[in-house]
């Protein structure tokens, strides 16, 4: 492997949603490529790559495992990757690794969400994508189509798949002519010309040889090529005419014995393309002639004839007809010959895939070259031109990528290494040397040759090799590669070096690495951009040992489970709970299930599933004209004192509109960058932020927030004219101009607006004045205007007003946003955070009696109440709280979206399913073709746990269902609903009968966990009545 040619290699991963076959098509690839490790007639049934005992018994791949295989002399790394939801995140590990993609799609189930997510993980990491048909046995046994039919199905399926990969496309070409657009002219670069390209073509074409049509299950499987080929002599036309011919409408003449469009088949003729004609007629009469009880033998004997087929007489003559069904097919057509050649042919070798990528792996840094670090650069620059060339001489520097690490027992390590030496197979220290666990590293090399014992740079995501000092050294470390191995499924094969272009496992990293790296030989190298996830772990319990003596083996088994999953999140609540935040229920049961079996090895005690809500008023966000009153009228607010008598604190609330507060949640990565005090920190988060998408994050920002509001503005009021849309979205961007800060976190879709300096000075108080800094940093208004602005208001409230409490006023400022941060974090329904409001805070201080304008600032200064500053900031907590109970507070949940399938007899149960768990349904359509039913509908977080186990035991395992995490989604229910009109209480009682509502019980529920203070009424003694006396 060390010698081989890099031309000569292939990196692929395998991709589909689940139960659409990735498996079982790699059980056939591993048996084809004759390497002894598995029997072609256990292929598809041994699942060799899912070796661990939960994926043998769910029957469902949980994390992605790579394998060597020799085809001819070609070396191909293959990567199975699961398709479930909840194991999304070793989809991407596996995409980083890879140059291309297998693509499956079921040919009776068709294109489903995860295949939508699947697509764009290979668009985003560049993959060169190849899709494979799978089931299309299903289509003749199930379905029992006509080869016509089948036809049409095949051809829609393709077509969508085309849709989903040219939306991607169309996406980044628009993206990129903005980009163009926006520059100054004659500023044109080479790099942005890339995107044009011809985007007439579909990725997809089966007469370009990139689409397979398979039945893995039989190990049978085809490319248009091959029956190209066997026809071409037969009807003497060229192989090239017949490729392009065998798809589309294109018919054989048989009189002429040409081939012709439509325009040229008779009017009256019953033709049928060429592909039905023959590609799936010749299929579906040997699937009939093997299986029919009265089925013509002739026809399979004819077949292997004609082929020259070495089928053994003892399958031939089998008893079973699937039996010689599957000795028939996959002779005539092998699926391993048909998958590998296409990988060979059309798939990139890792000299040819690396430019491609090399704009997602290591984006271009705009670095301005003071001459201080010419030579850092210059270097970085060599290193990057080596990834790009994949260069892989021994005296290029060594780049490699690790996309996770793995646990091992020690008992699979090989003990030779590779020349045949005993090997050591000793515990680095970030093992777990009494569990016997080892942890490898999935990486990639890129440039140069590894070797076992080298010594190599473990860089971080945050490493900046420009920056020197104590700051950088915690991102970047020295280790020593213990030793290298093939990767073989479970099995591991030691190796002394390896070259670019390969996938290999690294020991010796476990105390380095958490969960991803890069690898470099050399100090001066930019890490490799991040891996993008499309979910984030959102099912969260809280853990602790059954005996608390155990308390050390757990927080050691999570320190390691934390290592070797990509994906959880591990960390302590504010109760001081281990939390443990995992993708979905499959995903946790797997990490509970290794936590006792293999890392901590204790007894462990799991609490009901903690879900976060989020706290809101009522009011649509999108209706301007009553929430911009809100900001005027003074009557409407909430008021409180600090104990000392010297601050008073008004606080007003309103909403923001719904898609206003869902771009700031969901940029807050960005947001953290951009609000963050140091410079040099913002600009490279922000280049790291920057590597994907648009050029200038801020102004991106800047227009989807005013694009949100704008949306919202439209879509609240139909009536309203184009006037006084501009005058709404005027007085909102007023607003967004007053930003102070962001809550909770510095972060959050909640907004501190800063006070009008109007109302500054009543009597002898003065008002903390505020500054609008975030937004100036968000470009709402320039960042030298917000100081002036900042200081002309400071200076206005300070007319009058001593010297000292000027002073006090400003100084104090930070107490506002403190209180502020602290009231966003923790609402006062059930101290859940608020979600989508903005805060003006008034908050005037009084001067004390002994102050002059000699005296110092009182701020730290102690009175009998505390310290003034932090009785400032719990006065403002306690006001925004306030404020908000005022305003009719409501919940507000996550949401899932949902895809089921169900057969249509089961309807009625899965309906009745979805009602329990209050979910709403948004369309219902019937699979064309199929007795299928798609049925989406948002399901709230909290009723999704034991969802898909009371789906399957309703409709006897006949219904399948899938969750995203989808938005947030206010509930209408008012938590303190008492009855006031006639027709409430007719309805409800008069009020102490009335039973809480969802929301209420989901609020208590949520205070009960946290001891917090709930309004029960406690019954005791309720068998009998007290005050009868009791006869004996």
């Amino acid at each position: 492997m060390g010698d081989s040619d890099c031309h000569k290699i292939r990196n692929i991963c395998i991709l589909a949603h689940v139960d659409h076959g990735k498996t079982t098509l790699a059980d056939h690839l591993i048996a084809g490529a004759g390497s002894g490790l598995l029997h072609p007639k256990q292929a598809g049934r041994l699942r060799f790559m899912d070796y661990l005992d939960e994926e043998q018994r769910r029957a469902i791949t949980m994390k992605s495992s790579s394998i060597a295989l020799k085809y001819g002399e070609y070396n191909i790394n293959l990567i199975d990757s699961p398709g479930h939801m909840d194991f999304c995140s070793e989809v991407s590990t596996a995409a980083r690794l890879s140059d291309g993609a297998l693509v499956l799609v079921d040919a009776v189930e068709g294109v489903h969400i995860q295949t939508h997510a699947v697509l764009r993980q290979a668009w985003i990491e560049k993959l060169t994508p190849c899709l494979v048909l799978n089931k299309i046995d299903r289509l003749i046994l199930e379905l029992k189509l006509s080869p016509m039919e089948a036809y049409n199905r095949l051809q829609r399926i393709v077509h969508e798949v085309n849709g989903i990969v040219s939306a991607y496309k169309s996406e980044k070409y628009l993206s990129d002519v903005d980009s163009i657009l926006s520059l100054p002219t004659g500023e044109t670069g080479d790099e942005n010309q890339e995107f044009i390209e011809d985007d007439e073509e579909d990725t997809f074409q089966p007469q370009n040889g990139n689409v397979a049509f398979a039945c893995a299950l039989d190990g049978w499987g085809f490319c248009i090529g091959e029956f190209a080929d066997f026809y071409a002599s037969k009807l003497g036309a060229s192989v090239t005419a017949l490729q392009k011919a065998l798809w589309g409408p294109r018919y054989y003449n048989s009189k002429t014995k040409m081939i012709v469009g439509k325009k040229g088949i008779s009017g009256g003729s019953k033709a049928r393309p060429m592909f039905v004609q023959f590609v799936l007629e010749p299929l579906w009469q040997v699937y009939q002639a093997a299986l029919d009880s009265d089925g013509n033998k002739a026809m399979l004997e004819k077949v292997i004839k004609s082929f020259n087929l070495s089928v053994p007489s003892r399958e031939f003559q089998n008893k079973d007809p699937k039996v010689v069904l599957q000795a028939v097919m996959s002779r005539w057509l092998p699926l391993s010959n048909t998958i590998l050649s296409m990988v060979v042919r059309c798939m990139p070798d890792p000299i040819a895939a690396q430019p491609i990528r090399i704009a997602r792996l290591l984006p271009k840094r705009e670095v301005v070259d003071n001459g201080t670090c010419h030579d850092v650069l210059a270097e970085a620059e060599h290193v990057r031109k080596c990834v790009e060339a994949c260069d892989s001489s021994p005296e290029a520097p060594c780049v490699a990528f690790v996309s996770k690490m793995f646990a091992v027992p020690l008992k699979m390590l090989p003990q030779r290494g590779p020349h045949g030496e005993i090997m050591s197979n000793f515990v680095e220290e970030g093992g777990a040397s009494d569990l016997d666990e080892y942890f490898l590293a999935f990486a990639r090399i890129f440039s140069g040759v590894l070797y076992s014992g080298q010594r190599i740079f473990v860089l971080s995501a945050l490493y900046d090799p420009l920056k020197g000092g104590e700051g950088m050294q915690k991102h970047v470390q020295e280790a020593e590669l213990h030793s290298l191995y093939l990767m073989m499924g479970q099995g591991l094969k030691p190796v002394a070096s390896v070259k670019a272009g390969n996938v290999v496992a690294i020991r010796g990293l476990g105390q380095h690495i958490l969960k991803s790296a890069t690898l470099s030989s050399t100090r001066n190298c930019w890490p490799f951009s991040s891996m993008v996830f499309q979910v984030s772990p959102t099912l969260r319990v809280a853990i602790e040992p059954s005996d608390p003596a155990d308390m050390g083996a757990l927080m050691r088994g999570l320190r390691l489970l934390n290592r070797a999953d990509p994906f959880v999140e591990v960390n302590v609540s504010a109760r001081g709970e281990q939390v443990l935040a995992a993708a979905g229920e499959v995903h946790l049961e797997r990490c509970i299930k290794d936590l006792k079996e293999r890392f901590a090895r204790v007894k462990i005690e799991v609490s009901p599933p903690l879900v976060s809500y989020k706290e809101t008023i009522e009011g649509e966000g999108s209706n301007p004209p009553e929430n911009l009153n809100v900001l005027t009228d003074s009557s409407e607010y909430a008021e409180k004192m600090t104990p000392n008598g010297r601050c008073v604190i008004r606080v007003q609330v309103m909403k923001l509109p719904p898609a206003l507060a869902k771009v700031l949640d969901e940029s807050s990565d960005l947001l953290g960058s951009i609000i963050e005090l140091k410079p040099e920190q913002r600009s490279r988060s922000l280049e790291s932020l920057n590597a994907t998408e648009d050029d200038n994050p801020i102004e991106a920002l800047k227009k989807r927030m005013v694009d949100a509001i704008e949306s919202d503005i439209k879509s609240g009021s139909k009536e309203i004219d184009s006037d006084k849309i501009e005058k709404y979205k005027n007085l909102w961007l007023q607003i967004l101009q007053r930003i102070w800060a962001l809550g909770p976190r510095q972060v959050g879709p909640n907004i501190l607006l800063v006070p009008d300096s109007k109302g500054g000075v009543i009597g002898s108080s003065i008002l903390i004045p505020g500054s609008s800094l975030v937004s100036g940093r968000l470009g709402f208004v320039d960042v030298s205007c917000a100081k002036t602005m900042e200081k002309d208001t400071a200076a206005k409230a300070g007319l009058g007003a001593s010297h000292a409490l000027y002073m006090e006023a400003e100084s104090l400022a930070s107490s506002v946003v403190s209180g502020f941060q602290l009231a966003t974090a923790a609402g006062p329904l059930c101290d859940e955070p608020m979600w989508g409001l903005a805060f003006l805070v008034e908050a005037n201080i009084i001067p004390s009696g002994a102050q002059t304008d000699e005296s110092e600032p009182s701020t730290q200064q102690q009175d009998q109440y505390g310290i003034f500053a932090g009785q400032v900031m719990t006065a403002v907590k306690d006001a925004c709280r306030t404020a908000v109970l005022q305003k009719k507070p409501r919940l507000v949940e996550a949401m899932y979206f949902c895809e089921l399938n169900t057969p249509t007899e089961y309807l009625g149960p899965m309906y009745a399913v979805l009602s329990r768990r209050r979910a709403r349904v948004l369309k219902e359509e019937m699979q064309e073709g199929s007795p299928l039913f798609t049925v989406h509908a948002y399901v709230p977080v909290t009723e999704s746990f034991g969802f898909a186990d009371e789906l399957r035991r309703w409709t006897s395992g006949a219904s399948s269902a899938l969750l995203v995490l989808s938005h947030w989604e206010a509930l209408l229910e008012d938590p303190f609903f008492v009855p006031k009109t006639e027709e409430e209480i007719e309805e409800f009682g008069d009020g102490a009968s009335v039973l809480p509502n969802t929301a209420r019980k989901l609020i208590d529920a949520v205070r009960r966990r946290k001891g917090l203070p709930v309004e029960d009424k406690v019954v005791q003694h309720a068998t009998k009545q007290r005050t009868l006396a009791r006869k004996v």
